[in-house]
Protein backbone atom coordinates (compact mmCIF):
# COMPACT_ATOMS: atom_id res chain seq x y z
CA UNK A 1 0.00 0.00 0.00
CA UNK A 2 1.03 3.81 -0.88
CA UNK A 3 2.83 5.10 2.09
CA UNK A 4 1.09 7.98 3.88
CA UNK A 5 1.56 11.13 5.61
CA UNK A 6 0.44 9.47 8.71
CA UNK A 7 2.43 6.74 8.49
CA UNK A 8 5.88 8.89 8.05
CA UNK A 9 4.45 11.03 10.84
CA UNK A 10 4.30 7.48 13.55
CA UNK A 11 7.79 6.97 12.55
CA UNK A 12 9.31 10.26 13.45
CA UNK A 13 7.12 10.61 17.02
CA UNK A 14 5.22 13.75 15.46
CA UNK A 15 2.23 14.91 14.74
CA UNK A 16 0.98 14.67 10.67
CA UNK A 17 1.11 18.78 10.77
CA UNK A 18 4.62 18.81 12.18
CA UNK A 19 5.11 16.16 8.80
CA UNK A 20 2.76 18.88 6.26
CA UNK A 21 4.72 21.73 7.51
CA UNK A 22 8.36 20.11 6.42
CA UNK A 23 7.33 18.68 3.27
CA UNK A 24 5.65 21.77 2.33
CA UNK A 25 8.50 24.31 3.59
CA UNK A 26 5.96 26.57 5.36
CA UNK A 27 6.55 29.61 6.38
CA UNK A 28 6.08 28.18 10.20
CA UNK A 29 9.08 26.89 10.82
CA UNK A 30 9.72 23.92 12.34
CA UNK A 31 12.14 22.91 15.14
CA UNK A 32 15.51 21.85 13.01
CA UNK A 33 15.86 18.34 15.57
CA UNK A 34 12.29 17.63 14.42
CA UNK A 35 12.77 18.80 10.74
CA UNK A 36 15.16 16.23 10.59
CA UNK A 37 13.26 13.45 11.90
CA UNK A 38 10.83 13.87 9.50
CA UNK A 39 12.84 13.73 6.74
CA UNK A 40 14.75 10.84 7.82
CA UNK A 41 11.32 9.06 8.03
CA UNK A 42 10.75 10.36 4.66
CA UNK A 43 13.77 8.60 3.15
CA UNK A 44 13.07 5.38 5.27
CA UNK A 45 9.58 4.80 3.94
CA UNK A 46 10.26 6.57 0.20
CA UNK A 47 7.01 8.66 0.71
CA UNK A 48 6.54 10.69 -2.53
CA UNK A 49 3.61 13.65 -1.36
CA UNK A 50 0.23 13.39 -3.07
CA UNK A 51 1.07 17.08 -5.49
CA UNK A 52 -3.08 16.85 -6.13
CA UNK A 53 -3.27 17.21 -2.39
CA UNK A 54 -0.53 19.80 -2.01
CA UNK A 55 -1.56 22.08 -4.56
CA UNK A 56 -5.29 22.21 -3.02
CA UNK A 57 -4.06 22.94 0.13
CA UNK A 58 -1.37 25.02 -0.64
CA UNK A 59 0.06 25.36 -4.20
CA UNK A 60 3.96 25.27 -4.25
CA UNK A 61 4.26 27.51 -7.33
CA UNK A 62 6.66 24.98 -8.69
CA UNK A 63 5.49 25.49 -12.60
CA UNK A 64 6.14 28.21 -14.69
CA UNK A 65 3.59 28.77 -17.44
CA UNK A 66 4.50 29.61 -20.58
CA UNK A 67 2.28 30.90 -23.84
CA UNK A 68 3.52 30.25 -27.31
CA UNK A 69 1.87 30.66 -30.12
CA UNK A 70 2.70 27.37 -31.61
CA UNK A 71 5.24 24.35 -29.78
CA UNK A 72 5.31 22.68 -32.95
CA UNK A 73 6.44 25.63 -35.20
CA UNK A 74 10.56 24.86 -35.60
CA UNK A 75 11.21 28.01 -33.45
CA UNK A 76 8.94 27.59 -30.93
CA UNK A 77 10.45 24.41 -30.31
CA UNK A 78 14.16 25.65 -30.09
CA UNK A 79 13.00 28.31 -28.16
CA UNK A 80 11.21 25.60 -25.87
CA UNK A 81 14.11 23.56 -25.23
CA UNK A 82 16.37 26.50 -23.80
CA UNK A 83 13.44 26.73 -21.33
CA UNK A 84 13.19 23.47 -20.39
CA UNK A 85 17.01 23.08 -20.09
CA UNK A 86 16.92 26.12 -17.47
CA UNK A 87 13.81 24.83 -15.91
CA UNK A 88 15.22 21.51 -15.09
CA UNK A 89 18.05 22.90 -13.51
CA UNK A 90 15.81 24.79 -11.10
CA UNK A 91 13.58 21.90 -10.95
CA UNK A 92 10.40 23.27 -12.16
CA UNK A 93 7.63 22.00 -14.13
CA UNK A 94 6.70 23.49 -17.33
CA UNK A 95 3.20 24.25 -18.13
CA UNK A 96 3.26 24.82 -21.76
CA UNK A 97 0.40 26.65 -23.81
CA UNK A 98 -0.32 27.19 -27.37
CA UNK A 99 -2.03 30.57 -28.65
CA UNK A 100 -1.96 29.66 -32.76
CA UNK A 101 -1.69 33.30 -32.68
CA UNK A 102 -5.20 34.19 -31.11
CA UNK A 103 -5.08 37.40 -28.66
CA UNK A 104 -8.20 36.06 -26.93
CA UNK A 105 -7.12 32.27 -26.74
CA UNK A 106 -3.15 33.80 -25.43
CA UNK A 107 -5.05 36.04 -23.08
CA UNK A 108 -7.22 33.43 -21.48
CA UNK A 109 -4.66 31.20 -21.46
CA UNK A 110 -3.28 34.07 -18.87
CA UNK A 111 -5.57 33.86 -17.12
CA UNK A 112 -6.40 30.02 -16.22
CA UNK A 113 -2.12 30.04 -15.55
CA UNK A 114 -3.03 32.87 -12.92
CA UNK A 115 -5.66 30.99 -11.18
CA UNK A 116 -3.44 28.10 -10.93
CA UNK A 117 -0.90 29.98 -9.01
CA UNK A 118 2.07 29.28 -11.11
CA UNK A 119 5.64 31.01 -10.07
CA UNK A 120 6.40 32.77 -13.43
CA UNK A 121 4.69 33.74 -16.79
CA UNK A 122 6.83 33.25 -19.69
CA UNK A 123 4.99 34.89 -23.21
CA UNK A 124 7.09 33.16 -25.99
CA UNK A 125 6.33 34.75 -29.68
CA UNK A 126 5.29 38.04 -31.35
CA UNK A 127 3.35 40.66 -30.23
CA UNK A 128 -0.03 42.20 -32.38
CA UNK A 129 -0.78 45.26 -33.83
CA UNK A 130 -3.63 46.05 -31.29
CA UNK A 131 -3.58 48.49 -28.55
CA UNK A 132 -6.68 47.44 -27.23
CA UNK A 133 -5.73 44.07 -26.45
CA UNK A 134 -2.16 44.91 -25.41
CA UNK A 135 -3.53 47.35 -22.93
CA UNK A 136 -5.73 44.32 -21.81
CA UNK A 137 -3.11 41.80 -21.28
CA UNK A 138 -0.42 44.38 -19.51
CA UNK A 139 -3.72 44.96 -16.93
CA UNK A 140 -4.02 40.87 -16.52
CA UNK A 141 0.20 40.69 -16.06
CA UNK A 142 0.40 43.86 -14.03
CA UNK A 143 -1.95 42.32 -11.66
CA UNK A 144 0.04 39.09 -11.45
CA UNK A 145 3.22 40.73 -10.89
CA UNK A 146 1.33 42.56 -8.19
CA UNK A 147 0.26 39.36 -6.37
CA UNK A 148 3.78 38.25 -6.42
CA UNK A 149 4.12 36.39 -10.02
CA UNK A 150 7.23 37.25 -12.24
CA UNK A 151 6.84 37.54 -15.67
CA UNK A 152 9.20 37.38 -18.88
CA UNK A 153 9.02 37.84 -22.72
CA UNK A 154 10.39 36.94 -25.91
CA UNK A 155 10.12 38.95 -28.89
CA UNK A 156 7.33 41.37 -27.33
CA UNK A 157 7.77 45.26 -27.05
CA UNK A 158 5.29 46.47 -25.14
CA UNK A 159 4.62 44.09 -22.25
CA UNK A 160 4.78 44.40 -18.60
CA UNK A 161 8.04 42.21 -17.33
CA UNK A 162 11.35 41.18 -18.22
CA UNK A 163 11.99 40.88 -21.83
CA UNK A 164 14.63 39.32 -24.35
CA UNK A 165 14.70 40.42 -27.49
CA UNK A 166 15.82 39.19 -30.69
CA UNK A 167 17.36 41.57 -33.12
CA UNK A 168 14.72 40.92 -35.75
CA UNK A 169 15.14 44.82 -37.58
CA UNK A 170 19.06 44.78 -37.35
CA UNK A 171 19.34 40.85 -38.45
CA UNK A 172 17.45 41.32 -41.51
CA UNK A 173 18.44 44.61 -42.71
CA UNK A 174 22.22 42.88 -42.85
CA UNK A 175 21.00 40.28 -44.57
CA UNK A 176 19.11 42.64 -46.88
CA UNK A 177 22.58 44.68 -47.42
CA UNK A 178 24.84 41.83 -48.33
CA UNK A 179 22.76 40.24 -50.62
CA UNK A 180 21.12 43.01 -52.28
CA UNK A 181 25.46 44.08 -52.84
CA UNK A 182 25.48 41.40 -54.76
CA UNK A 183 23.04 42.98 -57.66
CA UNK A 184 19.82 41.82 -57.23
CA UNK A 185 17.32 44.16 -58.33
CA UNK A 186 14.23 42.16 -59.03
CA UNK A 187 13.36 41.02 -55.58
CA UNK A 188 10.21 40.12 -53.54
CA UNK A 189 9.38 39.56 -49.88
CA UNK A 190 7.64 36.76 -48.92
CA UNK A 191 6.37 38.66 -45.49
CA UNK A 192 4.34 36.80 -42.42
CA UNK A 193 0.46 38.34 -41.13
CA UNK A 194 0.15 41.69 -41.21
CA UNK A 195 -0.76 42.02 -37.60
CA UNK A 196 2.12 40.53 -36.22
CA UNK A 197 4.95 42.99 -34.72
CA UNK A 198 7.70 40.78 -35.72
CA UNK A 199 6.61 40.90 -39.15
CA UNK A 200 6.93 44.50 -38.91
CA UNK A 201 10.12 44.35 -37.84
CA UNK A 202 11.75 42.26 -39.83
CA UNK A 203 10.10 43.89 -42.91
CA UNK A 204 11.28 46.94 -41.48
CA UNK A 205 15.19 45.93 -41.63
CA UNK A 206 15.01 44.62 -45.24
CA UNK A 207 13.03 47.91 -46.66
CA UNK A 208 15.94 49.78 -44.61
CA UNK A 209 18.61 48.09 -46.84
CA UNK A 210 16.90 48.41 -49.79
CA UNK A 211 16.30 51.64 -49.23
CA UNK A 212 19.83 52.61 -48.38
CA UNK A 213 21.36 50.44 -51.68
CA UNK A 214 18.40 52.64 -53.98
CA UNK A 215 16.59 49.60 -54.52
CA UNK A 216 12.69 49.63 -55.10
CA UNK A 217 10.63 47.74 -53.67
CA UNK A 218 6.99 47.97 -54.62
CA UNK A 219 3.93 47.05 -52.33
CA UNK A 220 3.02 44.13 -55.00
CA UNK A 221 6.20 42.38 -54.32
CA UNK A 222 5.51 42.04 -51.04
CA UNK A 223 3.27 39.27 -50.10
CA UNK A 224 1.60 38.36 -46.57
CA UNK A 225 0.95 34.78 -45.38
CA UNK A 226 0.66 32.47 -42.80
CA UNK A 227 4.67 31.61 -40.85
CA UNK A 228 4.15 28.61 -42.34
CA UNK A 229 5.74 26.21 -45.04
CA UNK A 230 2.52 26.33 -46.75
CA UNK A 231 2.14 30.01 -46.83
CA UNK A 232 5.46 30.25 -48.18
CA UNK A 233 4.63 28.00 -51.18
CA UNK A 234 1.52 29.66 -52.22
CA UNK A 235 3.10 33.25 -51.89
CA UNK A 236 6.09 32.44 -53.77
CA UNK A 237 3.51 30.82 -56.32
CA UNK A 238 1.81 34.47 -56.51
CA UNK A 239 4.85 36.08 -56.83
CA UNK A 240 6.26 34.14 -59.92
CA UNK A 241 2.76 34.53 -61.74
CA UNK A 242 2.87 38.11 -60.82
CA UNK A 243 6.56 38.70 -62.23
CA UNK A 244 8.50 35.72 -63.54
CA UNK A 245 11.49 37.88 -64.23
CA UNK A 246 12.10 38.07 -60.56
CA UNK A 247 15.63 37.11 -59.11
CA UNK A 248 15.03 36.61 -55.47
CA UNK A 249 12.40 36.04 -52.85
CA UNK A 250 13.18 37.55 -49.31
CA UNK A 251 11.11 35.32 -46.52
CA UNK A 252 10.59 36.36 -43.11
CA UNK A 253 11.46 32.88 -41.49
CA UNK A 254 12.97 29.47 -42.71
CA UNK A 255 9.89 27.79 -43.05
CA UNK A 256 8.53 30.56 -45.37
CA UNK A 257 11.92 29.85 -47.20
CA UNK A 258 11.66 26.15 -47.54
CA UNK A 259 8.05 26.63 -48.62
CA UNK A 260 9.60 29.14 -51.78
CA UNK A 261 12.06 25.99 -52.90
CA UNK A 262 9.46 23.38 -53.00
CA UNK A 263 7.71 26.08 -55.17
CA UNK A 264 11.22 27.01 -57.10
CA UNK A 265 11.94 23.12 -57.38
CA UNK A 266 8.08 22.23 -58.91
CA UNK A 267 8.58 24.78 -61.44
CA UNK A 268 12.27 23.68 -62.27
CA UNK A 269 13.26 27.06 -61.46
CA UNK A 270 17.35 26.58 -60.27
CA UNK A 271 18.01 28.41 -57.11
CA UNK A 272 20.44 30.03 -56.94
CA UNK A 273 21.09 30.51 -60.63
CA UNK A 274 17.50 31.88 -61.34
CA UNK A 275 16.51 33.08 -58.56
CA UNK A 276 17.89 33.25 -54.96
CA UNK A 277 16.03 32.59 -52.00
CA UNK A 278 16.80 33.68 -48.32
CA UNK A 279 15.10 32.78 -44.49
CA UNK A 280 15.81 34.08 -41.18
CA UNK A 281 15.93 32.29 -37.39
CA UNK A 282 18.17 29.29 -38.52
CA UNK A 283 16.17 26.75 -38.29
CA UNK A 284 18.13 23.19 -38.12
CA UNK A 285 16.15 22.18 -41.24
CA UNK A 286 18.04 25.33 -42.73
CA UNK A 287 21.55 23.53 -43.48
CA UNK A 288 19.31 20.61 -44.16
CA UNK A 289 17.85 21.52 -47.60
CA UNK A 290 18.93 21.38 -50.98
CA UNK A 291 20.27 24.39 -51.50
CA UNK A 292 21.73 24.87 -47.74
CA UNK A 293 19.50 27.63 -46.74
CA UNK A 294 20.84 31.47 -46.56
CA UNK A 295 19.61 33.00 -43.72
CA UNK A 296 19.70 35.02 -40.11
CA UNK A 297 20.50 33.35 -37.38
CA UNK A 298 18.79 34.41 -33.90
CA UNK A 299 20.41 31.93 -30.46
CA UNK A 300 16.76 30.26 -30.21
CA UNK A 301 17.81 27.72 -27.63
CA UNK A 302 19.65 30.55 -25.50
CA UNK A 303 16.72 32.88 -25.82
CA UNK A 304 14.61 30.59 -23.89
CA UNK A 305 17.03 29.85 -20.95
CA UNK A 306 17.63 33.55 -20.87
CA UNK A 307 13.67 34.25 -20.59
CA UNK A 308 13.83 31.35 -17.83
CA UNK A 309 16.89 32.69 -15.90
CA UNK A 310 14.71 36.10 -15.67
CA UNK A 311 11.44 34.94 -14.49
CA UNK A 312 13.11 32.85 -11.94
CA UNK A 313 15.78 35.52 -10.89
CA UNK A 314 16.24 37.11 -7.48
CA UNK A 315 16.13 40.74 -9.44
CA UNK A 316 12.32 41.68 -8.85
CA UNK A 317 13.00 44.50 -11.44
CA UNK A 318 12.51 44.56 -15.20
CA UNK A 319 15.35 43.91 -17.50
CA UNK A 320 15.89 43.97 -21.21
CA UNK A 321 18.52 41.55 -22.80
CA UNK A 322 19.11 42.29 -26.11
CA UNK A 323 19.77 38.84 -28.66
CA UNK A 324 21.84 39.34 -31.82
CA UNK A 325 21.35 38.14 -34.90
CA UNK A 326 24.30 36.88 -37.51
CA UNK A 327 23.67 36.24 -41.24
CA UNK A 328 24.52 32.93 -41.77
CA UNK A 329 25.52 32.37 -45.85
CA UNK A 330 24.65 29.15 -47.89
CA UNK A 331 24.58 27.83 -51.07
CA UNK A 332 20.89 29.13 -52.01
CA UNK A 333 22.03 32.76 -52.69
CA UNK A 334 24.23 34.18 -55.63
CA UNK A 335 24.75 36.60 -57.69
CA UNK A 336 21.86 37.47 -60.24
CA UNK A 337 22.31 36.09 -63.98
CA UNK A 338 23.55 38.15 -66.34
Amino acid sequence: MAVTLADVARLAGVSPATVSRVINDSAKRVNEDLRERVLAAVAQLHYVPNAHAQNVARPRKSAVGVIVHDVSDPYFAEITRGLQRQAGAHDRLLVICNSYREPERELAYVGLLRAQQVHALILAGSGYHDDAFTERLNAELGAYQQAGGRVAVIGRHRLVGSAVLPANGAGMQELGRRILEQGHRRIAVIAGPRKLTTTTDRLTGFCRAAEELGVPLPPERIAYTDFTRDGGARAASELIDADPTLTLLVALNDSLAVGALATLRERGISVPDQVSVTGFDDMPIARDVTPALTTVRLPLVEMGERAMALALGDDPGHRAEPAEASVVWRASCAPPAL
